[in-house]
């Protein structure tokens, strides 16, 4: 029988704090509420919050406090070279040597795609409808037939969708990969605060949480005892990469090669930014070391000013792609986890002191994040490898437009067309009708061009709609 809980207990856990508002409707609340409340109070690091709460609301005008220059050392993985069958090789070896593991970041929602559910769990491919989830675990189960190895699969959630991911891939016998071989875990949650330094209140029984950052994900590998796992596989090299890219090449051994070969610590995946205005961080130099700058840190004067070539300055955009060394990952989190937070105003749903829920029409909060590109100034070496957007790069952030699913299916179709177009079949009908012609190929049939060549005799007669399994 489970002990009853008190307010005067959460009272002297959150007094010192200046937080005694989070239990002002507790005589209200039944038994459940009043345990998930305590839950949530529990959870929290109330001396974190207030350091934060100093640091980047209290004594902090601005996030931007550094000076930045661009920065051009990178690989041109665009223009093939030599060096990149080596490369290939490199990264071959280490993936059929059982060094490597995928690591998806997937804490996210599809409120903004107006879905009800895990992003991952949004229907994406353009016939087969298949969701983010599936489309990454066939293109690993692919991997694991290809080199005869398993790759193992981290999957880190939020505490909002941790139990939905697991129904869903227990649902779908974890899309034919063995269940011990795909290992999910949390990244924690920190709650947001008013200007005046209150834990925000959603409801009487319910204190607003969110994820704590992309970045987080580095502490939770640690936390969970995933990177422990890891150690234990023999994993040395961590491929890290978000749900909503459907281009994402997983486990990619040339990138995996260069990454090798240049002794880097972390490298990351870079394209030519579309438009000055996109929302990708840039690669540049921060105080003479390689960083990553958020685009919301860019001023209007970096962001569009034009490089010595006539396009960007700032133009090597960063999609969140990387390989980290597991003793890199390590060592960040030895003696403390050394990620900056950073500040982010937010909309943010209150209840009132009166007990009305207001959902407010500006930003009246705070957010603290991480940001995993954080990791890249406490690196001894680095490296950045330009690839081609149309080839690498389609996110899904947003219901319709820029971004959206509709982009991603053209850019799935754009891709499949041109494989099949390389085996003598052309679609003049894609140049206009992306909506209507649908092409679909699953990484079971062909993870790249090379493949799908390769088995082109397997190939019956093409038509709209078509499936290639």
């Amino acid at each position: 029988m489970q002990t009853a809980i008190k307010k005067e207990d959460l009272l002297k856990i959150i007094r010192p704090y200046r937080q005694e508002h989070l239990v002002q409707y507790w005589d209200e609340l039944n038994e459940d509420q009043q345990i998930q409340l305590a839950r949530q109070i529990q959870s929290i690091d109330f001396e974190l919050m207030t350091e934060l709460y100093k640091k980047k609301v209290e004594h902090s005008s601005s996030n931007i406090d550094f000076a930045i220059e661009p920065s051009e050392d990178f690989i041109n993985l665009k223009q093939r070279s030599e060096s990149d069958a080596a490369a290939h090789q490199t990264g071959v070896n280490a993936i059929q040597n059982s060094k490597v593991a995928a690591f998806l970041v997937a804490g996210g929602d599809g409120t903004r795609l107006g879905y009800d559910g895990p992003k991952g769990v949004f229907p994406i491919t353009p016939v087969k409808q298949k969701s983010f989830f599936q489309l990454h675990a066939e293109k690993i189960a692919a991997l694991n037939s290809r080199y005869k190895i398993t790759i193992p699969w981290y999957i880190m959630t939020s505490q909002t969708n941790h139990q939905e991911t697991l129904d869903f891939f227990h649902k779908n016998n974890f899309f034919g990969l063995k269940q011990k071989d795909v290992i999910f875990f949390s990244q924690q949650m920190l709650p947001a605060m008013h200007k005046d330094g209150k834990i925000i209140l959603t409801d009487k029984h319910q204190i607003f949480m969110s994820p704590n950052g992309h970045g987080g994900s580095i502490k939770a590998l640690w936390d969970s005892g995933a990177l422990m796992d890891m150690k234990e596989r023999g994993i040395e090299r961590v491929f890290y990469f978000q749900v909503d890219n459907v281009l994402t090449k997983i486990c990619d051994p040339v990138f995996l090669g260069y990454h090798l070969m240049n002794k880097a610590e972390i490298s990351n995946k870079v394209v030519r930014k579309a438009y000055p205005e996109e929302k990708i961080g840039v690669i540049a130099l921060i105080d003479k070391k390689p960083g990553v700058v958020e685009y919301s840190d860019l001023s209007e004067e970096d962001m569009y000013a034009p490089g010595r070539d006539g396009h960007l300055k700032y133009w090597m955009g960063s999609i969140a792609i990387h390989y980290l060394n597991l003793d890199f990952i390590e060592r960040l989190n030895h003696h403390g986890f050394k990620l900056p937070y950073h500040l982010a105003r937010k909309s943010i749903p209150y209840i009132s002191s009166d007990g009305e829920i207001i959902n407010p029409d500006h930003k009246n909060g705070y957010k603290f994040e991480t940001f995993v590109f954080d990791a890249l100034k406490y690196a001894d070496k680095i490296i950045s490898v330009e690839v081609e957007r149309e080839e690498e790069f389609s996110p899904v952030k947003n219901n319709e437009g820029i971004d959206s699913p509709l982009t991603a299916q053209r850019d799935m179709i754009r891709q499949y067309a041109s494989w099949i177009d390389a085996v003598g079949v052309n679609f003049p009908e894609l140049n206009s009708c992306y909506e209507s012609f649908k092409i679909e190929i699953s990484p079971k049939f062909a993870l790249d061009k090379e493949e799908f060549i390769s088995k082109s005799s397997q190939l019956k007669k093409l038509k709209n709609n078509i499936y290639i399994e």
